[in-house]
């Protein structure tokens, strides 16, 4: 699963601009082509916080202009008036997101515990502000009968909605104690984020000998080897303490010592009982929470953040989880026993342990359908499978790439490009930057971010995009040679980043992937579904060597195998997603959680299958305790993947994956409507009606969950 790193400060809907005169680089409009461009040739660590101070004061005198308009309260003056403020801050905050996320040093972190808390205090300044608070409400009470169009109703439903999430209608005191809440979470965040980064950045595995090298491929030597001599470690191979390191050699080293040990190490990032253990964090963090829930009137922090999802309560979240749950868990019953055979046959009389899954998956995989995914591997080259990716963007909206000369843009890091991209009329629609590999100083995973957002209403502005990932960088010339997975990865995050080039609406607050924490991965999921089609895999998958394309025997075995290891990667992810669910449920304002006794107790009474682990085990749970992004959410990919599956459906029930007709209904109700309509009448506009349980029983290829003519629907019902 993949996060998307949000670069807008806050839900508090301050994403626009305009502004003061300002002296420092970061906050200054964006110069260049393109309708201007960050300024990543004059950003510093240095320039960070006096720019994001002097950001936040500029956007509280903009904001208070507003608030003492003697002028009626309007549309115009107040809520398009918040729209058009604060964009010297937003200029400066997505360049120090972008340090924040990709460029972490000591000097990034320093700034990141000093202004998070301050940055609290700032949004919470602005949802106390009772005059601002008092013509927001103005507008939102007259706003069906005062001639609004439906996204300026929607953009007011949601401005006047999230000031009332975060507290406008408080008495004094509370606002008072709601405000010492966000900064100690900020505070918290930032500190769980800076631990995990170091476990991941710090603790490696390193391998000495050839013989530890025994059962990988030659790709992942020449990968290990690199980044070892980047290390100051030539001669030696290093196992990063990140997914993409750890689960290829996982999957191929047949020292089952070295598997325990490089498992063991990324399992326990942030459990080490040192300085960086993260759970004495989460304990206060989820107090903190529960007491904020508590303050702005709701059961508990999963009941406050689910009120404008799709799902609207943790129990219909909780319904579809525990329906996949069961059928899931008894598949990974069959999977292990598998598994157990070949085991027992090797002899050696072992039991498969977590750090032996996806070695002996590998094996079952070979001896069920005849394939080794590392013969996919000499097939899969990065660069190959980013044009395809632009192919599939192509052939469904009419969007076209052409790379920007290097050094035309400023880039924060040698390793990033950037494409622009137009319609088929030529027309610029905005800029895609590619941030691939991994370094130090990076957050692990992969995820999106929008630099810009598209708007109109004050003029066309064209949306900045970027997609970041860690891969293994190899030998300067070589091609990088991803897993199937991997390539998965990739596609999914195009997806996002597709959502923001497709985005058609007026108002930057609602524009683009700015949507419901459960629907926005479905755009990203349904994407991953062009990966396997033979159009893109014929021209873009093919060996680096040779040239030639995936032979069509062994893409029938993928087609055959797609839905094995189906238990495995459910269980691990839904683990993670009950585990979230159950602690924000569980959470009191007067007591603390034992993160890992919690997490063991739970999964316990769930019947955890012994061999799997969480995808993100509590102390490293990013999604969730290092913001408020994903908390009490997690579970958004599994409702997502509902509608994906469902959606891909009305693909294949037509005229396959190229169907214009209904490529055109997905962009138009789908992926350029952003946050201007209820996400349930965008898919009910899509798919002409709400979407079925059953379609993603079969992706999965699980029993259905319901009997024919009973279906099981998810949305806002």
């Amino acid at each position: 699963m993949h996060k998307i790193l949000s670069l807008v400060m806050s839900t508090v809907l301050v994403t626009a601009a305009t502004a003061a005169t300002p002296t420092n680089p970061l906050l200054d409009p964006w110069a260049g082509p393109y309708g201007g461009v960050p300024p990543f040739d004059k950003a510093s660590p240095a320039l960070l916080a006096p720019a994001l101070e002097a950001g936040m004061t500029a956007h509280l005198a903009e904001l208070d202009r507003i608030a003492n308009d003697p002028a009626p309260a309007t549309f115009a003056n107040t809520i398009a008036a918040m729209e058009r403020s604060g964009r010297a801050l937003d200029r400066a905050s997505t360049v120090y997101y972008i340090f924040g996320s990709t460029l972490s040093d000591d000097a990034v972190q320093q700034v990141e515990r000093d202004i998070e808390p301050k940055m609290a205090a700032f949004r919470d300044s602005i949802t106390q502000n009772e005059k601002l608070f008092r013509r927001i409400a103005a507008v939102y009470e007259t706003r069906e009968k005062s001639g609004l169009t439906a996204e300026e109703q929607r953009l007011t439903w949601l401005t006047y909605t999230n000031f009332v999430r975060a507290g406008a209608k408080l008495d004094v005191a509370a606002k008072k104690r709601l405000a010492e809440i966000n900064q100690s979470l900020a505070g918290l965040f930032t500190q769980f984020s800076q631990n995990l980064l170091a476990d991941e950045s710090e603790r490696y595995t390193v391998l000495e000998s050839e013989a530890e090298l025994a059962g990988l491929p030659e790709s992942l030597r020449a990968g290990f080897a690199a980044d070892a001599e980047r290390r100051g470690q030539k001669g030696k191979w290093i196992i990063a303490n990140t997914r993409s390191s750890v689960e290829p050699f996982l999957t191929y080293s047949t020292r089952r010592d070295l598997r325990e040990k490089v498992w063991r190490v990324f399992v326990n990032r942030g459990d080490n009982g040192d300085a960086r253990d993260n759970n004495a964090i989460i304990g206060q963090i989820l107090q903190l929470r529960a007491e904020r829930a508590r303050l702005l009137g709701f059961a508990t922090h999963a009941h406050w953040r689910l009120e404008n999802s799709m799902a609207r309560t943790p129990e219909r979240a909780m319904q579809l989880m525990e329906a996949v749950w069961k059928p899931a868990v008894a598949r990974v019953a069959e999977e292990v026993a598998d598994m157990q055979k070949i085991a027992d046959a090797d002899g050696g009389g072992i039991r498969i342990e977590p750090w032996d899954y996806r070695y002996y998956a590998e094996k079952v995989r070979k001896a069920k359908y005849d394939l080794d995914t590392n013969e996919l591997k000499p097939y899969l080259q990065l660069e190959k499978l980013r044009e395809g990716m632009f192919f599939v963007a192509g052939e469904l909206f009419g969007l076209r790439f052409t790379e920007v000369a290097a050094g035309s843009v400023p880039v924060y890091h040698p390793d990033v490009r950037v494409w622009r991209v137009d319609d088929k009329a030529g027309n610029l629609v905005g800029l895609w930057y590619f941030d691939p590999y991994a370094r130090v100083g990076k957050q692990s995973g992969a995820w999106m971010n929008a630099y810009r957002n598209q708007e109109r209403f004050d003029g066309e502005v064209k949306t900045i995009v970027s997609n970041n990932s860690n891969f293994v960088k190899g030998k300067p010339g070589e091609p990088v040679l991803i897993s199937w997975d991997d390539a998965v990865t990739l596609f999914h995050e195009f997806g996002h980043a597709l959502h923001g080039l497709a985005s058609n609406v007026n108002y930057p607050s609602v524009s683009g992937t700015n949507v419901a924490r459960d629907y926005v991965e479905f755009p990203s999921q349904l994407l991953e579904h062009w990966l396997p089609i033979k159009e893109v895999l014929d021209r873009f998958a093919v060996h680096y060597q040779t040239g030639k394309p995936i032979p069509a025997e062994l893409l029938a075995k993928v087609e055959k195998a797609k839905t094995f290891n189906q238990g495995f990667a459910t269980v691990e992810y839904l683990a993670a997603a009950l585990v979230d669910m159950k602690l924000h449920l569980a959470a009191k304002p007067d007591s603390r959680i034992d993160p890992d006794a919690f997490e063991r107790e739970t999964l316990q009474a769930l019947g955890m299958p012994r061999e799997i682990v969480m995808r993100h085990r509590t102390p490293q749970f990013g999604h969730i305790f290092s913001g408020d992004g994903y908390s009490a959410g997690y579970y958004s990919y599994l409702w997502a993947d509902t509608l994906t599956a469902d959606a891909w459906e009305a693909f294949t029930e037509g005229k396959g994956a190229w169907d214009r007709g209904v490529a055109t209904r997905l962009r138009n109700n789908v992926f350029s409507v952003g946050n201007t309509i209820d996400p349930a009448d965008a898919y009910r506009a899509f798919r002409g009606r709400d979407p079925q349980i059953e379609a993603l029983m079969r992706k999965r290829g699980f029993m259905p969950a319901a009997h024919k003519g009973d279906h099981q629907k998810v949305g806002n019902q």
